[in-house]
């Protein structure tokens, strides 16, 4: 599989920075009381942080037929 969407260091720490702030405001929400639609973003930007590989990123690039 060729890696045409690795992110750049930067781009990996935007992800974590923002996945960390959905995960602070579940956590200051309540993990109970969050809906679990904020669930997927903050896992997603997670991955993306730890990876490099954007589940979003690659959905786009795939829906639009960008190489």
């Amino acid at each position: 599989m060729k890696h045409y969407f690795n992110s750049s260091p930067a781009a990996r720490l935007f992800f974590l920075v923002v996945s960390l702030n959905i995960w602070l405001g579940i956590w200051l929400t309540g993990f109970g009381v969050a809906h679990w639609w904020l669930y997927i973003p903050g896992g997603f930007l997670l991955f993306a942080a730890v990876t490099g590989l954007c589940p979003g990123m690659l959905f786009t690039r795939w829906l639009f037929k960008e190489k």
